[in-house]
């Protein structure tokens, strides 16, 4: 379980938009829980699914054309190699090829910080995202996948035991957008098979068990994962549903953790919301969940961290904020891009609305 109190405070996903690397580990370490930050803009090996896929056999990086796939034949001839190094911590390690700005990050000053926090891409998403040399998902192909699951933990496992002589409280995360695909029809790997195929691989994750996703959520089902932290994109559901509550205060009773992810990085929802606004929204959600299951919203608060709704690689609204979100777009460097600009300002919301909650709750 995680070792902190959660006390309203602050986060965010890693993936950032910055090409200027000191930048992004600031802006990381201006928050309470800092993260090493993914800068996919910088280079084509800070793509989150590129870093996961170092030492998985059969992996194809074209740098030239930004593109990863699957091998079949590769897989099957480097697979011999694979398996003689598996008890090696050094082949699960993320080099400073494959992420530069993950070793930079690592050789500032951490243990000061209530926390610190790292990502792995979970193995459902990447699963989806590869596709072999026939464009099949991985995911699909029962050998490839049970070992996929291995070996993704095995890469959170090692960058946790990293992150940890760091920081005593240490955690990693998954991000896990392709759990929210689960549920189509369509996708030929359901929510049943996603469900046990996790219920393995938590047997052997060696710190928190803790998931983060962007898509659209199902909140019970994602709650009932066993894992002990859940992030999410709360900003999305605008209304929380009376059919959740029960699942989200069992969750909650049980010692768990929700990282409410509920700052806009988009401009047109961005530029509607302040920090006062987005705190009526979470109290709103916290409010539906006390009085459909009886858990006070004292205890939500205590066992609430707060994050952007999401990333922002590519901003989705139009330019344009509201006064508050201006001053703080126009306060940031000229020379930064909109998607920077949105971010950081997110960052400061972020801020003022933890700040907001500490208050009210005396946290």
């Amino acid at each position: 379980m995680l070792d902190f109190a959660a006390n309203c405070r602050t986060t965010a996903m890693g993936i950032m938009p910055h090409t200027d690397v000191d930048r992004a580990i600031d802006l990381a370490l201006g928050l309470d829980i800092p993260f090493w930050p993914q800068l996919p803009n910088v280079s084509f090996y800070e793509d989150m699914y590129v870093q996961t896929s170092q030492s998985f056999p059969g992996m194809v990086v074209d740098l030239a054309a930004e593109k990863i796939g699957f091998d079949s034949a590769r897989f099957q001839a480097e697979l011999g190699d694979y398996t003689e190094r598996m008890a090696d911590p050094a082949t699960f390690t993320l080099s400073g090829e494959y992420s530069s700005v993950y070793h930079r990050f690592l050789a500032r000053e951490l243990s000061g910080y209530t926390a610190i926090r790292g990502q792995v891409t979970g193995p459902v998403s990447f699963g989806f995202r590869v596709n072999d040399e026939n464009g099949r998902p991985i995911i699909y192909d029962d050998n490839v996948r049970g070992l996929l699951f291995d070996f993704i933990q095995r890469k959170a496992n090692t960058q946790y035991a990293q992150l940890k002589q760091k920081n005593r409280n240490a955690f990693v995360w998954l991000d896990e957008p392709g759990l929210g695909w689960v549920f189509s029809g369509l996708s030929g790997y359901l929510d049943l098979q996603a469900r046990e195929d996790y219920r393995g691989f938590w047997q052997g994750f060696a710190g928190p068990k803790a998931l983060h996703l962007c898509a659209n959520v199902n909140l019970p089902y994602l709650l009932q994962l066993g894992i002990e932290l859940l992030s999410f994109d709360a900003y999305q559901i605008e209304l929380m549903p009376r059919g959740y509550a029960t699942a989200v205060a069992e969750f909650l009773w049980g010692g768990g953790v929700i990282a409410w992810g509920i700052v806009p990085t988009d401009s047109d929802n961005l530029g509607r919301e302040a920090p006062e606004t987005l705190a009526r929204r979470l109290l709103d959600y916290w409010t539906v969940v006390a009085s459909n299951s009886g858990l006070a919203v004292e205890q939500i608060a205590r066992q609430a961290l707060l994050a952007p709704a999401r990333c922002c690689l590519k901003n989705i609204g139009r330019v344009g904020a509201s006064d508050e979100a201006a001053a703080c777009l126009a306060a940031a460097a000229h020379d930064l891009t909109s998607e920077e600009r949105l971010v950081e300002t997110a960052f400061s919301y972020l801020k003022t609305l933890s700040a907001i909650l500490k208050g009210k709750f005396e946290l």
